[in-house]
C-alpha cells in the first residue's frame, strides 16, 4: 500500500503578511510623493490680485521719483529639500532587512533580505530629506524705473501682490 505524501503548504503568518503589504504600500506612496507622481495636498494662494487694480488713484504716493521704490508683482513659494545625514538610510535599511528576512526560504530569504535593505535604505534617505525640507518665498518687485528685483526670504511675506514697497538693504519696507 502506497501512501500519498502530502506536501506541507507554506503559509506566512497573517500579521507578517499584513505588515509586509503595508510597508510596500507606504513605500510606494512615499516614493510616488517624493518623485512627484502623486500630487501634493498642500494648497497655495491662487487669488493674487493683479498689481494694476490696487492702490489706484495715487493716494499716499510720494511726488518725486524713488530709486528704491516699487510694486510687488509676484510672490512665489519655493520648496527647498533638506540634506540627509545618513541616519534615515541606516534606519530604513535595518527595517527593510528585518522585514525582508521574514519572507522566503533559502536563497529567496537572502534575496528578500538584500532587497529589503536596499529598498529601505533608499526610502529612509528620501524620507529624511522630505522631513527636513523647508520653504523660501521669492518676491519680485517692479521698480519705478521699470527694472525688476527679486528678493528671497525664509518667512512668509507681510505684503501682497500690488503693494507699494521700498527695498532697503535687501529687505522690504512699506513705501
Amino acid at each position: 500500500m502506497k501512501l500519498n505524501a502530502v506536501k506541507p503548504m507554506i503559509r506566512a503568518n497573517p500579521l507578517v503578511a499584513g505588515a509586509a503589504a503595508s510597508v510596500m504600500v507606504l513605500s510606494l506612496i512615499g516614493i510616488g510623493t517624493i518623485t512627484g507622481w502623486i500630487p501634493s495636498a498642500m494648497s497655495q494662494k491662487s487669488g493674487d490680485v493683479p498689481a494694476a487694480g490696487r492702490n489706484a488713484g495715487g493716494n499716499g504716493q510720494r511726488p518725486g521719483p524713488c530709486a528704491n521704490c516699487g510694486t510687488i508683482e509676484f510672490i512665489r513659494t519655493v520648496e527647498l529639500h533638506g540634506e540627509s545625514s545618513g541616519l534615515g538610510a541606516v534606519t530604513g535599511g535595518l527595517t527593510g532587512g528585518v522585514l525582508g528576512n521574514q519572507m522566503g526560504r533559502g536563497n529567496g530569504n537572502t534575496a528578500m533580505t538584500i532587497i529589503g535593505i536596499a529598498g529601505g535604505a533608499m526610502a529612509g534617505n528620501e524620507i529624511e530629506k522630505n522631513m527636513k525640507r523647508h520653504y523660501a518665498y521669492r518676491i519680485t518687485v517692479r521698480m519705478e524705473d521699470g527694472s525688476f528685483r527679486t528678493l528671497s526670504q525664509s518667512s512668509p511675506p507681510a505684503f501682497a501682490v500690488g503693494d507699494k514697497v521700498r527695498v532697503v538693504d535687501g529687505t522690504l519696507a512699506h513705501a
